[in-house]
C-alpha cells in the first residue's frame, strides 16, 4: 500500500433516486423499440431536448461508451471509445485496425458496450454482433476530424509497445511534415469504424433501497432489423 490516505470505498454510498427532471423508468412510458428510447436518452443527458434542454452539459462526454471485447485465450478487455453515430443498424465507432480490440474483433465478432451515465443515475448496455463499415463511410467520418487528430491518427502504432513519449512526439513531427499545414491528411491504411448490430439493449435507472429499474429488449442474433422486440423486466 502506498502512503497516500486512502479512502474506504465500502462507506462509499449514493442514493439513487431519479434526478431532478429525470423520472424512473416504467413500462407504460417505454416505448416498443430501445431505439427511441435511447434517442430521448441520449438527447437528455446531451442536454438537447425534451425535459433535458434546460441542463446542457448535465453529462460529459455522453457518447462515451465502455467497449467490451475478448482475446483469443479467452480474457475480457474492456476500454472507453467514442459513439460516433448510430441508427437503425446500429452504433458506429473508428478506431485504428491494428490495435488491440480489432484484432480481438476480428478473432470474435461480437462486443458489448456500456454508456456509463452516472451523473444522472441512468445507464444502458448494449450487446450486439460487430461488422467493419465500408471505407466510404470511414472516409466521410475522417474528413470531419481535427486535424491533430487525423495527424495523431497516423502516427500512432496504436496498442503496440513504444520506448518513450519522445518517440511517439517524433512519429507526429514525421506525419504533419509529411502532410503540410493546408493539404487534407487521407485516411490512413490502419484506420477504420466498426458497426454493433444489438441482439440485447438494457436500460437502467438508480432507484433508492437498490431497487433500481431494468428493463431489457432482446431479440435472436442475425434477426432483420426490423424484427421486433421483446421487452421485459430484470429485478435489480
Amino acid at each position: 500500500m502506498s502512503d497516500w490516505p486512502v479512502p474506504d470505498p465500502a462507506a462509499m454510498r449514493v442514493g439513487y433516486d431519479p434526478r431532478g427532471d429525470l423520472s424512473g423508468l416504467l413500462e407504460e412510458s417505454a416505448p416498443g423499440d430501445p431505439l427511441e428510447l435511447f434517442d430521448r436518452w441520449f438527447a437528455e443527458v446531451a442536454g438537447q431536448a425534451g425535459r433535458g434542454a434546460d441542463a446542457a452539459g448535465r453529462v460529459a462526454e455522453p457518447n462515451a461508451m465502455v467497449l467490451a471485447t475478448v482475446t483469443q485465450g479467452g480474457w475480457p478487455a474492456a476500454r472507453t471509445v467514442l459513439l460516433k453515430g448510430y441508427d437503425a443498424e446500429g452504433l458506429r465507432f473508428f478506431t485504428n485496425t491494428g490495435s488491440a480490440k480489432a484484432g480481438q474483433l476480428a478473432d470474435t465478432p461480437r462486443a458489448a458496450l456500456v454508456f456509463p451515465w452516472h451523473q444522472v443515475h441512468r445507464q444502458v448496455r448494449v450487446t450486439g454482433t460487430v461488422r467493419r463499415l465500408a471505407d466510404d463511410v470511414v472516409a466521410a467520418y475522417f474528413a470531419t476530424r481535427p486535424r491533430d487528430s487525423q495527424l495523431g491518427a497516423w502516427a500512432s502504432p496504436q496498442s503496440t509497445v513504444v520506448g518513450s513519449r519522445a518517440e511517439l512526439d517524433a512519429r507526429l513531427a514525421e506525419v504533419a511534415a509529411r502532410f503540410p499545414e493546408g493539404e487534407p491528411v487521407p485516411v490512413p491504411p490502419h484506420w477504420g469504424g466498426y458497426l454493433v448490430v444489438p441482439v440485447e439493449w438494457e436500460f437502467w435507472v438508480g432507484r433508492s433501497g437498490r431497487l433500481h429499474d431494468r428493463l431489457r429488449y432482446v431479440r435472436p442474433e442475425g434477426s432483420t432489423t426490423a424484427g421486433p422486440w421483446t421487452r421485459e423486466r430484470l429485478a435489480p
